[in-house]
C-alpha cells in the first residue's frame, strides 16, 4: 500500500514538472536590433527554439546570417493562457532587449535575466515594452 502511493505520488510530481515545462519553437520576424545578454543581433527573421526538455537552453538564429546564439532562460507564469506566440522586448530609448517569450495557450513563458548592459541603460531611460506576434513552427 504504501509502495502504491509513493508510486502515485511520484508519477503525479513527474506529470506535473513535465506539465509545467514549456518548449520553443517560433519563427518572428524582428524589425529592429535588439540584444541578449551580451550580444546585439540585427533586425531579421529569427528562429527560437528551446535546445532542451526543460526549454532552458535556447537557441536564437538569424535566418538571414545563419548565426546562432545560445541563451539560457526560466520559467515564468501568467495568470492566463497567452491568446498568441509573441516575443516581449524590454525598451529603453532605442536600445531593445529580449525578455520574454510566449506560446499561444500556455500561462506559461520563458524569461531571459536582465542583462548588466540592460541594467546600465535603464539607469538613463525609462522602460516601455513592446511586443512582437510569433508563428509557432
Amino acid at each position: 500500500m504504501k509502495r502504491n502511493l509513493l508510486i502515485a505520488a511520484a508519477l503525479a510530481l513527474f506529470a506535473t514538472t513535465a506539465a509545467v515545462a514549456q518548449t520553443v519553437d517560433v519563427k518572428a520576424n524582428v524589425p529592429f536590433t535588439f540584444t541578449i545578454n551580451r550580444a546585439t543581433l540585427p533586425a531579421g527573421e529569427y528562429s527560437l527554439k528551446s535546445m532542451d526538455e526543460q526549454g532552458t537552453a535556447l537557441a536564437i538564429r538569424n535566418l538571414n546570417s545563419r548565426t546562432a546564439n545560445l541563451v539560457l532562460s526560466s520559467s515564468c507564469r501568467s495568470p492566463k493562457s497567452a491568446g498568441q506566440t509573441r516575443l516581449l522586448f524590454h525598451r529603453y530609448g532605442d536600445h531593445y532587449f529580449l525578455s520574454q517569450i510566449w506560446m499561444e495557450g500556455s500561462d506559461v513563458g520563458r524569461e531571459l535575466r536582465p542583462s548588466a548592459e540592460e541594467k546600465e541603460v535603464a539607469k538613463d531611460f525609462s522602460m516601455q515594452q513592446v511586443v512582437l506576434v510569433a508563428a509557432k513552427r
